[in-house]
């Protein structure tokens, strides 16, 4: 009898890790293509967009112009947080991160179809900026719904690291979209110009169909089916937030400051100053970041398996102070000019200061808020956050840099970012030995 009840508990707990590995997977390649789609139009605005659709402006203010069309999609990601969290903690997470994955997919196949300015006028830029809004409003719901798979199915005491698999959907997502850049970044300017950048655009239609796949396979959290069972499902997630989260909020808000503003620098930023200010060829900054986001990918379990040995306000801390130190190195390696040293840049960015910090995003934010209402807490936290330090960093970097005609001034910007992180994770509770199910 015992050793039926032994091979039962078994049975169980192989069919906890499986459905666990499931989630984890399904959160990572839905991930990988939401932020393939995001950061294909990063690249694209830094390298492509102002010769195509805002070509009619100085190069200077073509560059400014794209860069205001990338951050634009930030404005929309809180909102579609709130809607889609709203949605989420009603309905489940599953039904909205389907939908989040089919409408990232089209809009960016869509852009890879648009006409040049030269072709259709002011039709071309405004078509551009308003498939990125509804990417931004998509990406607002995507990435609660992915966290909360991963770290609601996670088995106790691995919420880190099953966290950061969610999260390593982010630099991976960089490196494939990277990695297609750098491929057709090898043609002749005008096929570049000309139709070779839209070929990773249409491509996202291929990672849709596998991305759809894999996300229809998972069955809900079991605590979002507890509270769902119980007929405790918040009718009106969000106000419960702003009744009960007001302050925890606003700190999560400012809470990735350094993260956001060091990620962005060297994802989106540092493509243009590579290749604007230093004048050196696409493959530099191209091949530089595709090394710099594969060390990231690596090292994202990692730091995510040792938040849930130490704690996650010991490695966040410690990534908040990496980004403060390395703020003027980063820039010192970049004005060599030299491709090895550039490449050393940004992968000490991406695999040290990013991965400490980016790869418990998800578990963090997710552990702050109770099941009731967790998605709609953590989204619109999260979400808020790219208003304050994700979108503005490419267009504020880029002015500082064309005010006082050198980097240390971003350098300083970075350092100021670190600091608002380091105070937040100070204001906020331990959270990795808690139970998810609250």
């Amino acid at each position: 009898m015992n050793a039926n009840l032994a091979a039962s508990a078994g049975v169980a707990r192989g069919e906890t890790r499986s459905t666990s590995t499931r989630a984890a997977l399904s959160s990572f390649i839905g991930t990988t293509v939401e932020w393939y789609d995001y950061f294909l139009y990063g690249t694209a605005a830094a390298l492509v967009f102002p010769k195509v659709f805002f070509n009619e402006l100085t190069p200077e203010l073509a560059t400014l112009a794209s860069m205001a069309s990338f951050a634009v999609a930030f404005i929309l990601r809180p909102l579609g947080g709130m809607v889609i969290g709203h949605f989420g903690d009603r309905m489940g997470r599953k039904k909205m991160l389907v939908f989040t994955l089919l409408v990232m997919g089209l809009c960016t196949a869509a852009i890879g179809f648009l006409p040049s300015y030269n072709a259709v006028g002011y039709w071309s830029p405004g078509l551009l900026i308003a498939l990125r809004v509804v990417q931004g409003f998509a990406l607002g719901g995507e990435w609660g719904g992915a966290a909360l798979m991963s770290v609601e199915h996670a088995p106790e005491g691995r919420r880190g690291l099953f966290g950061a698999t969610m999260q390593m959907g982010v630099p991976a997502g960089l490196l494939v979209s990277t990695g297609a850049f750098a491929m057709v970044s090898a043609l002749p300017d005008q096929q570049f110009f000309a139709w070779g950048w839209r070929l990773p655009f249409i491509f996202s239609l291929v990672l849709l169909c596998v991305g759809m796949y894999i996300r229809l396979q998972v069955s809900e959290p079991p605590s979002f089916e507890k509270v769902k069972a119980s007929g405790n499902v918040s009718r009106v997630p969000l106000l419960e937030v702003w009744q009960n989260e007001k302050k925890k909020t606003l700190i999560m808000v400012f809470f990735q400051t350094a993260a956001n503003v060091g990620y962005f620098l060297i994802t989106v930023y540092a493509l243009t100053y590579i290749t604007g200010t230093l004048h050196l060829p696409r493959s530099v900054a191209s091949t530089g970041l595709l090394i710099a986001a594969a060390v990231d990918l690596v090292m994202q379990p990692v730091f995510g398996w040792l938040s849930d040995k130490v704690g996650r306000k010991v490695v966040y801390g410690f990534g908040a102070i990496f980004f403060a130190v390395y703020a003027f190195p980063m820039f010192w390696l970049l004005n060599t000019a030299n491709p090895v040293l550039i490449t050393i840049a940004l992968v000490l960015g991406l695999g040290i200061g990013h991965a400490s910090t980016g790869s418990l995003h998800g578990v963090i934010y997710a552990e702050q808020y109770p099941t009731r209402y967790r998605f709609s807490g953590s989204s619109t936290a999260y979400q808020l956050s790219g208003i304050v330090s994700s979108a503005p960093t490419p267009l504020i970097a880029a002015w500082l840099v064309s005010s006082t005609g050198n980097s240390m001034a971003v350098s300083w910007y970075v350092v100021v970012g670190a600091i608002i992180t380091l105070v937040c994770v100070l204001l906020v509770k331990e959270t990795y030995r808690d139970p998810i199910d609250r």
